[in-house]
């Protein structure tokens, strides 16, 4: 039998999500997947505001920026002819407290590759052909067995292995919802070579549509479109003589053929959410979690936002740096999330059904504030320990380091697995010092220059002040300058 620190089953985007979180602050993890190789297939395409602001902090923002579309152009059709254009979220620019004003169009197996990648930094590779065929917890930790007969045992295990998860399925808890059985969406991966890919092409007609969506640096076309029907107004299987057929009726482009298909499926409106998110030492995240409609996008992102809440959590723990009580914040925080996502994805799929019906009008449909998830927050928390920002996302501002004059960024100080203490003004440098000794490495300071004042606009805070900001980029706590004492009770009775 072998040991970890951590068992992740699931190496999609949440598991990856959670093992770099967790590698980086150096606990041991292993990630287990049953497929025998890696896929290449695009599945969900895109990486909103919030997780890109938190692959900044894992340090592969760059590669995913470079790997993406932003502001991606819309282009909609109607009987054949272009006759509008939308560029996703083409009001919005970097503001100083949210930096990327777009998501990103991105194929999920590029995503799962650059995380991979990172992962692989840390000493740590995905264990392909590696299938769970159960496990058994007690008050120490896991003992999980492989389909091979090999046994792994660790402190804890995470079930991020899809909507049809064996993990949860294994630990009894509910997925309570609903599957639409007549309302479903054919999807693959094709070659249109002729098409132009500055566009996300999307024909809407009376009788149905189709869309195509291109990436960066691929031959690859993502396609969706309502299924085709036979004769007795059953749903035919996705194949490339259907998506051409599908194509030339609606694109009516007869110099476009579809070729070289590497992947196929059909989705269905699947909405559902496990009653517990934990159970003992065994947590999901992701699909295992909660699945929902595919608008907006948000299924891959609240799997990586799962991840993130959950990894520094977990590493708290593991490093003794906090009572095993913090991880009962995971369910209490996730949740509600999850709760308000499938409600959010089911009221903007009705936007876009009804708003396809007009000429003109295409997936913008779903594009609002919500989407971009940089509103989710935890006010409610017991992790919101108090001041007007306690429990909200922690926004990015330019600043200096007071003492050195250096410039910086927030996002560049929060990147890493400890809580970060702002202090503003002349009369925080005590409260910092006195925190940093105290703390040791669960935190760390830095007395802001807030030249243009973006810092105190952010966080609300006029003149002196102190701001805690969680390992996940949530603010904790505002206290006023001499509020040392009462950051470091918290953060000594953490999870307790």
């Amino acid at each position: 039998m072998t040991t970890t620190a951590v068992l992740i089953v699931g190496a999609g985007p949440t598991g990856l999500t959670l093992a770099c979180s967790l590698a980086r602050a150096g606990v041991p993890v292993r990630i287990i997947d049953k497929s025998p190789r890696f896929h290449r297939e695009s599945r969900g395409k895109g990486l909103n505001q919030r997780s890109r602001e938190l692959f900044e902090d894992l340090g592969v923002g760059e590669a995913a920026t470079a790997s993406g579309i932003e502001h991606i152009t819309l282009r909609k059709y109607r009987d054949g002819v272009a006759i509008a254009n939308d560029v996703t979220f083409g009001d919005r620019v970097p503001t100083p407290d949210a930096p990327y004003a777009s998501g990103l169009i991105i194929p999920q197996w590029r995503t799962e590759e650059i995380l991979r990648e990172k992962l692989a930094t840390y000493g740590v590779e995905v264990e392909l052909a590696s299938e769970l065929a159960g496990f058994d917890q007690d008050e120490d930790g896991v003992t999980a067995t492989l389909s091979d007969g090999r046994r792994i045992r660790a402190a804890y295990l995470a079930g991020c292995d899809g909507g049809r998860s064996p993990v949860r399925k294994a630990l009894g808890v509910g997925f309570d919802g609903q599957t639409e059985a007549e309302e479903c969406m054919v999807i693959g991966d094709v070659r249109a070579d002729g098409l132009d890919p500055a566009y996300w092409h999307q024909w809407f007609d009376e009788d149905g549509g189709i869309m195509l969506c291109p990436f960066r640096d691929s031959d690859h076309w993502q396609l969706q479109a309502a299924p085709e029907r036979d004769a007795h107004g059953r749903n035919l299987p996705p194949s490339l003589e259907s998506f051409q057929r599908m194509f030339d009726r609606h694109a009516r482009l007869a110099g476009v053929k579809l070729t070289d298909p590497t992947w196929f499926s059909t989705f269905r409106v699947n909405v559902r959410m496990a009653d517990r998110f934990r159970v003992g030492r065994v947590f999901l995240a992701g699909d295992a979690a909660h699945v929902h409609s595919i608008a907006g996008g948000l299924g891959m992102n609240t799997g990586i936002q799962d991840a993130f809440n959950l990894g520094w959590k977990l590493a708290f723990v593991l490093r003794g740096q906090a009572d095993p009580g913090l991880l009962d914040t995971y369910e209490n925080e996730r949740q509600p999330v999850a709760a308000w996502t499938l409600n959010l994805t089911d009221e903007r799929m009705r936007a876009v059904r009804e708003g396809v019906r007009a000429p003109g009008v295409g997936t913008e449909a779903v594009l609002t504030d919500d989407v971009t998830t940089l509103g989710v927050g935890y006010p409610w928390s017991s992790l919101a320990w108090g001041g007007p920002k306690a429990g909200h996302r922690a926004p990015d501002a330019p600043c200096r380091n007071a003492t050195t004059g250096q410039p910086t960024r927030l996002f560049e100080l929060f990147a890493g697995p400890h809580f970060t203490l702002l202090g503003l003004g002349a009369g925080s440098a005590a409260a910092l010092a006195e925190a940093e000794a105290a703390c040791g490495d669960r935190v760390r300071t830095f007395h802001v220059a807030d030249d243009e004042g973006h810092v105190g606009r952010a966080y609300g805070v006029e003149g002196d002040g102190l701001v805690l900001v969680r390992p996940d980029n949530y603010v904790a706590l505002s206290a006023g300058a001499d509020g040392a004492a009462e950051v470091v009770a918290h953060l000594e009775r953490l999870g307790s």
